[in-house]
């Protein structure tokens, strides 16, 4: 019975780990662009806050943050904070709430949208990164666009208006690729008749900015803990001198 007990804890664990890492790879096999995380470029976590608050954070919160410590890590004064980067009248205490109701929201798009704190662990940033620029004009759909790593998408596409259009000149199949040169065949490509107010390359780093300040809002302290880990590191090395040579002495006398 033992044995066939830790068994199907065996299979319930992989059965599990199969979904997490479908997940985490974008589940349509799409692939996925490279975005590393930068918590140290204040700058960067700055643009994105502001990207963040003034296109997203009336959908999705971030409640498990205040926006007094996004400010004072950030960088960004208590009253340009609350001038610029909070809903009016709100404390500069308070958690990242936004005032749509879940009953709402769920008549609206068929779900409720979801907290972003956690969003960078549980999708990562290379699908975010990804994801965030790879909608394109779907007439089928019910807000008239989709999504290359999440097909079918309930979102509609926020910020149009910064990226303008695309269009999907694979006809929805998977992008085939030359077999010389290794190229895709077809892609998404910027329909003329809906541009947006940034240029391809000014959007990709609004998009980075974005997704650098989901990936801090889920790790707030990393840096902080990456410092102390050079401390303990030293702290054990020197340790680890008078460690041996107390070891040494207790054990000369044992054969």
């Amino acid at each position: 019975m033992k044995k066939i007990t830790l068994f199907k804890k065996v299979i319930a664990v992989l059965a599990l780990s199969v979904p997490m890492g479908a997940f985490a790879a974008g589940g349509s096999g799409y692939p996925l662009d490279k975005m590393e995380p930068n918590p140290a470029d204040k700058a960067s976590l700055q643009r994105g806050a502001q990207v963040f608050m003034n296109y997203c954070f009336a959908c999705h919160e971030t409640s498990y943050q205040r926006y007094e410590r996004v400010a004072d890590d950030l960088g960004i004064p208590h009253d340009l904070m609350k001038a610029n980067l909070m809903p009016a009248g709100g404390n500069i205490g308070d958690l990242m709430k936004n005032g749509m109701e879940p009953a709402e929201s769920k008549a609206w798009f068929g779900t409720t949208p979801l907290d972003l704190t956690m969003v960078a662990r549980v999708r990562n940033p290379d699908w975010l990164y990804t994801y965030l620029r790879t909608f394109y004009m779907d007439p089928k759909r019910p807000w008239g666009v989709n999504n290359k790593v999440f097909p079918d998408v309930g979102m509609p596409h926020v910020l149009l208006e910064l990226q303008g259009a695309q269009i999907d000149t694979c006809n929805g199949q998977v992008a085939e690729r030359d077999t010389l040169t290794g190229e895709k065949l077809c892609g998404l490509e910027p329909d003329p008749s809906i541009k947006g107010s940034m240029t391809p390359e000014q959007f990709d780093q609004a998009m980075y900015d974005l997704v650098n300040f989901l990936a801090y809002s889920a790790d707030p302290v990393k840096m902080e803990r990456e410092r102390l880990g050079i401390y303990v590191l030293i702290f054990l090395a020197i340790f680890f001198v008078p460690a041996y040579l107390l070891k040494r002495e207790y054990w000369k006398d044992v054969h």
